[in-house]
């Protein structure tokens, strides 16, 4: 009885304390009431893509509406091949056909929030890596209608993650508040990384760890992320996202 104590402790200090103040915090801003009052236009953070005949892979994420943007954010991929003079964003959606294609500019706000660049690679490795990104999107599991559960997943996020996950030379992570992003396709409990550099031991995205060179130490409970990012020395806090060191 001694040690669940402890233990509830523990879940309650590093999951629950920032989650509950982070939700408090969110309750208070002004935010769009409804979806047709958010603002859904470029954020400006990309350059024209006309401006560079060079290939590039983005990805984004950004918190999302109601009260899910508390703890919860919403990712999406963008390429662009060389000489393009246009963005192809894919997103993962709750409704229609999941997998939308240039539904929004590649750089748009969130339910009026802005996105975080999560991951930017271009020229040449771009190049090479945009067809096996097109083949991973292409190779999604969940991609017909109905494939989408908004908890655990798999979701928008989860989508994202798959991407990352086999083509893991784009080098990145969703962060800790990509709910759905540790759900694994086809009741998978175990993946190791195409590279072999990141090992993910989790049941439905609910309970488990990730460990390796781009995850860094984490452990999940209910969708939410803490740990310990090695590469880029910090913190991985649940609701809050990363905080560096």
């Amino acid at each position: 009885m001694k040690y669940l104590k402890r233990l509830l402790v523990v879940i309650f200090v590093i999951y629950l304390l920032p989650t509950f103040a982070t939700a408090g915090w969110w309750a208070i801003q002004d935010r769009p009431a409804r979806w047709s009052e958010a603002r859904w236009s470029s954020a400006q953070i990309l350059p024209q893509p006309g401006e560079s005949e060079e290939a590039a892979i983005y990805v984004f994420s950004a918190a999302t509406g109601g009260m899910k943007g508390a703890v919860a954010s919403h990712a999406w991929i963008v390429t662009k091949d060389k000489g393009a003079d246009s963005y192809t964003r894919y997103d993962k959606v709750g409704w229609g056909s999941p997998i939308r294609r240039n539904h929004r500019p590649a750089d748009a706000f969130w339910y009026s929030n802005t996105p975080q660049l999560v991951a930017a690679i271009t020229g040449v490795e771009a190049e090479l890596l945009i067809p096996k990104v097109e083949g991973a999107i292409a190779a999604y599991p969940y991609a017909e209608p109905g494939g989408y559960t908004i908890f655990p997943g798999p979701n928008s996020n989860t989508f994202v993650a798959y991407v990352l996950r086999t083509v893991p030379e784009i080098g990145a992570v969703l962060p800790p508040h990509a709910v759905g992003r540790d759900y694994l396709p086809d009741g998978e409990f175990v993946h190791l990384d195409a590279d072999g550099r990141d090992l993910h031991v989790t049941l439905r995205g609910l309970f488990g760890f990730s460990a390796g060179a781009r995850s860094g130490i984490e452990v999940h409970f209910l969708g939410l992320v803490a740990g310990l990012d090695l590469a880029n020395p910090g913190i991985k806090v649940p609701a809050l996202g990363r905080i560096g060191l």
